[in-house]
């Protein structure tokens, strides 16, 4: 057995010992064979065991000196797991996971493993690259930011600001995302964007219209105290590995069931004790089909509703038309399975829910989150240790850099863009409004959302005449994006090909730099990797990290802090724009820059994590529970690990931070909470304000509305303020000055001193009246399987926003390709039959609708019962994951609609006792000669657009002389 290791913490790397012991001499090769022992046959295993520093065999002494182990955080996903980078003479030689850190506790994932080959990696960016005659030129950064500029400022004096697409990154420290969006707001658009519209902008809007915040409520280390884990649209298996290590901690200790709704069985689904299989895009039906069991039951939590929560009558209205039939119809779920799962969650409280992009990246994605949200809700799961919703974001600081504001919609601290917004960081500035202002093409642009990064080729293609803003994007900057999971990639190459400039800015040459066809105006300019720089990070649990820089950067890369200097500097506004925060030569103190942060986001509580503090959290991890995030014993004592936000007030009220949001079982002032009253007083004449329900210790003991200068003269706390904080906030607005605006901090300490929550004491709102659908609708996407259902849930209505029309229920492939024959993948002219796993011979809808095909089809298209396998199929072939039969399966009984097994599968040498069951074996011959004549007379008489189906896969077609199509069998 292993020997557990003093503080978790091996005593010395071996790799930094074989460094250490082989740099005191120098080895020729006899020498270094005969003293380590190693055979000719054990080379193999010596370099296997060279840390990935393989290198060309040349003559060279071992190199001297130390090695320093450096503390970073990983770049992959978003757990926020510690490397320790082990440097000698500057040169980054092995690494291993950080053994105190709350997060991974010593554990890495294979991706995490790599990390070190982010910065050695043999394809870097060396330096800056022209794209010349479709050759590429080597040129200096003078060069490069001079060009650059030069191009833009040209484009900006024909076109606008807004003719420039600012790109940034989810992959940037929360300093450097910071100053990404404040140089957007300096040059003058609210074209910028990262990729969190792509991925989880659906969870902020949706989440955050619920109950206050956008973000993860509790933790991965929470989930530890989970009694139920409902995982739906996530693989953490795959995505998030090290975050699979804290649920099944839970499943084990607390003998908590594991229950993981997906379309497709993953390796997730694979550790599952309940596992559903729904049919993609309808997470609202199954929602509500588990709502109306515990509705059905009286399995909900009365009172909590009562006190915290408003609009759940409307959700019972909407729920009681989801009963196990229709549920079925729409999800092809049994009832007497979501009755189980809806049992299993009464019995297990508390649980949480945890969801990641398969629920978010969706048409309806908002009303997916917010089903989500109206289920803890029911259950009375918010506000509890081991409950709340756990969503896990992508990217490592895709968290904060949303939190920072590079987002086409939002400042800093998700302020909006109202002119209350801008002049408020104006303030944090110290720059005029007015000069802010002359930046943008009008106000009206500077307070309208900019162009989202899923639709930025669109502000390229889009007739001008068709957008919101004077001219179309004609110069593109990658700033650590590429194009590699957005659609539409045909309009993304066009897009590009057609752009003005094209500017890269990554440590690699990315797709964005190879994908289009030109022969001219593209520049690359390498950006340092995270592990050549420094600053903060937040992790998916809002835990705020600070990386330490592990190697300078390397060959000519510049850290993205300087860049953004070198552009501002070009562009004129760099002196404004740093005036407070000091520069060395030409770098930006990313302290200053994380102080500025401070000064300014209020809103969420970005306020109390000062550099000096989270360098202090990282020094002492080991002192921090690995369940509650809390420091026991030690400088810290008592504070939270990462200060996770909201950390209120100032860094001198050494708030511990917010482990777990909307807990009202410990007072504000030690990181308790309630629902955000961000909604008003009331509606419809109902109260929207908490009802016998506040954090322990308030001294007001119901709910409130947010905090101002008037509300704290009303109670008479205002005399708790000092004269200084009293002077700021008369200059911000006097008694019209609320807790979001005031730069003293005031009003945030007095509301928490005397127990309240800053922002106020509500009901979370299950109707969110306004959104296109108040009350959570399931509706069909454009691009469906289920054609039956788009007339009972239809899509929304085609409109304009972000700048674009957006066409929901009309085509945007109609009209373009008519006159072209069918094609087995596409229907009637051109339009792709977007990820349907249909069968070929599946009838038409509107003929055949998918309701019990034994009682309107013949008999001998009834399929076999199958087993009760994972996979859907009657066979016990061995088959993995991911070989399911497509929409509209049911596992372990008669499969709803009318679809057929691949005929492939069926053909390839398998016998028929291993295809249905014995007696049944005629009558699979004759359904695969009806189904081969069915294809051949659809593909002939596919006029109507509801008649084509793509075919399976690997499946071949063959055209006859007599112009018909068949398969072969």
């Amino acid at each position: 057995m292993l020997r557990k290791k003093t503080h978790e913490m091996a005593r010395r790397p071996r790799l930094s010992t074989f460094a250490a012991r082989t740099a005191e001499r120098t080895y020729d090769r006899r020498s270094f064979l005969r003293n380590s022992g190693l055979a000719v046959g054990g080379l193999a295993a010596a370099t296997a065991f060279s840390g990935g520093s393989v290198r060309k065999a040349e003559a060279a002494t071992a190199g001297s000196g130390a090695v320093e182990v450096i503390q970073s955080i990983c770049t992959h996903c978003s757990v926020g797991c510690s490397v320790m980078a082990e440097v000698q003479n500057g040169v980054w030689i092995g690494q291993e996971p950080g053994w105190d850190s709350p997060f991974n506790l010593g554990a890495h994932c294979a991706k995490g493993a790599s990390v070190r080959e982010h910065a050695h990696g043999e394809r870097r960016l060396k330096y800056p690259m022209k794209l010349v005659g479709g050759k590429w030129e080597r040129v200096s950064w003078e060069t490069a930011i001079n060009e650059i500029g030069d191009k833009m400022l040209e484009l900006r004096q024909k076109s606008g600001p807004d003719a420039v697409y600012w790109l940034g990154s989810a992959k940037h420290s929360n300093e450097q995302a910071y100053l990404v969006r404040k140089f957007a707001g300096y040059w003058g658009t609210n074209n910028v964007d990262h990729q969190a519209r792509i991925c989880h902008s659906t969870t902020v809007a949706g989440v955050a219209n619920t109950w206050g915040y956008g973000a993860m409520t509790n933790s991965y280390n929470d989930m530890h105290r989970s009694k139920a884990i409902f995982l739906i649209g996530g693989n953490p298996a795959e995505a998030h590995p090290v975050s699979l290590l804290h649920i099944l901690k839970a499943k084990e200790q607390n003998n908590a069931p594991l229950i993981v709704c997906d379309p497709r069985f993953t390796r997730t689904a694979a550790h599952a004790d309940e596992y559903v299989r729904f049919r993609s895009g309808s997470d609202v039906a199954l929602i509500w089909g588990l709502l109306w069991h515990i509705f059905e039951n009286g399995w909900e939590d009365r009172e909590f509703i009562r006190q915290r929560v408003w609009g759940m009558d409307q959700i019972r209205a909407e729920v009681k038309k989801w009963d196990p039939e229709e549920t079925e119809r729409v999800t092809g779920v049994p009832g007497a399975q979501l009755k189980r799962v809806a049992r299993l969650l009464a019995n297990n409280r508390p649980g949480t829910v945890v969801w990641c992009m398969g629920g978010t990246q969706h048409t309806n994605g908002n009303n997916n989150t917010r089903a989500y949200c109206i289920l803890q809700l029911a259950l009375g799961n918010m506000g509890k240790a081991g409950g709340g919703t756990n969503i896990f974001r992508g990217h490592d600081n895709v968290q904060g850099a949303t939190d920072v504001g590079v987002l086409s919609d939002s400042l800093p601290g998700y302020y909006g863009l109202a002119t209350g917004s801008w002049k408020h960081w104006a303030r944090v500035w110290g720059e005029d409004y007015d000069w802010l202002l002359s930046q943008f093409g009008s106000q009206k642009l500077m307070e309208s959302t900019g162009i989202p990064v899923s639709r930025w080729f669109d502000g390229v293609l889009e007739s001008k005449d068709n957008m919101d803003q004077p001219d179309n994007v004609r110069a593109m900057v990658f700033w650590g994006h590429a194009p590699n999971s957005q659609v539409r990639q045909k309009d993304v190459k066009a897009a590009m090909e057609k752009l003005d400039l094209l500017v890269v800015i990554d440590p690699y040459p990315t797709v964005s730099a190879v994908l289009h066809d030109r022969t001219d105006g593209v520049y690359l300019l390498p950006a340092s990797t995270q592990f050549e720089t420094y600053g903060s990070v937040t992790a998916s649990n809002r835990s705020l990290q600070w990386r330490e820089r592990v190697v300078a950067p390397v060959f000519e890369s510049k850290p993205d802090h300087v860049i953004a200097y070198l552009f501002a500097k070009k562009f004129g506004f760099a002196d404004r724009m740093f005036r407070n925060i000091k520069v060395n030569g030409e770098e930006p103190l990313v302290e200053d820059v994380l102080r500025e942060m401070n000064r300014g986001m209020w809103t969420i509580g970005y306020t109390g994590q000062s550099p000096e503090r989270l360098r202090e959290h990282m020094k002492y991890q080991a002192t921090f529970d690995r369940t509650t995030l809390r420091a026991n014993g030690g400088p810290l004592d008592g504070e939270f690990y990462g200060l996770p936000w909201p950390c209120w007030g100032t860094p001198e009220m050494k708030h511990p931070g917010t482990a777990n949001l909307y807990d009202t079982s410990m007072p504000v002032a030690e990181g308790g909470l309630c629902f955000r009253a961000n909604f008003g007083l009331e509606r419809d004449g109902q109260n929207l304000l908490a009802e016998g329900s506040w954090p322990v210790g308030s001294e007001i003991e119901d709910g409130y509305p947010e905090f101002t200068m008037a509300l704290l003269k009303k109670l008479g706390w205002d005399a708790d303020l000092t004269d200084d904080e009293r002077k700021v906030i008369e200059a911000t607005g006097g008694d019209a000055c609320n807790w979001k605006i005031d730069l003293s901090g005031g009003i945030q300490r007095v509301a928490i001193k005397h127990g309240a929550a800053p922002f106020g004491n509500a009901k979370a709102r299950c109707v969110v009246w306004n959104f296109p659908d108040p009350v959570p609708l399931h509706r069909e996407p454009l691009y469906t399987s289920r054609r039956d259902l788009v007339a009972d849930y239809p899509t929304y209505e085609d409109r304009k926003f972000y700048r674009l029309p957006t066409l929901y229920k009309t085509d945007p492939a109609e009209g373009l390709l008519q006159g072209l024959p069918d094609h087995p993948h596409l229907g009637p002219a051109g339009r792709v039959r977007g990820r349907r796993r249909r069968d070929p011979v599946e009838p038409v809808a509107r003929r055949a609708p998918a309701g019990d095909v034994r009682r309107d089809q013949p008999a001998r298209r009834q399929q076999p019962r199958c087993s009760r396998r994972p996979d859907g199929l009657g066979a016990r072939s061995g088959r993995g994951e991911g070989q399911g039969l497509g929409d509209g399966h049911r596992t372990g009984g008669v499969r709803r609609g009318v679809h057929a097994v691949p005929l492939r599968r069926a053909s390839r040498g398998q016998g028929p006792a291993e295809q249905v069951s014995r007696g049944r074996r005629s009558l699979r011959a004759g359904r695969i000669h009806q189904h081969r004549a069915d294809i051949r007379l659809r593909l002939r008489h596919s006029d109507a657009g509801d008649e084509s189906h793509p075919l399976p896969h690997r499946t071949s077609v063959r055209e006859t002389r007599d112009g018909t199509h068949e398969i072969p069998v």
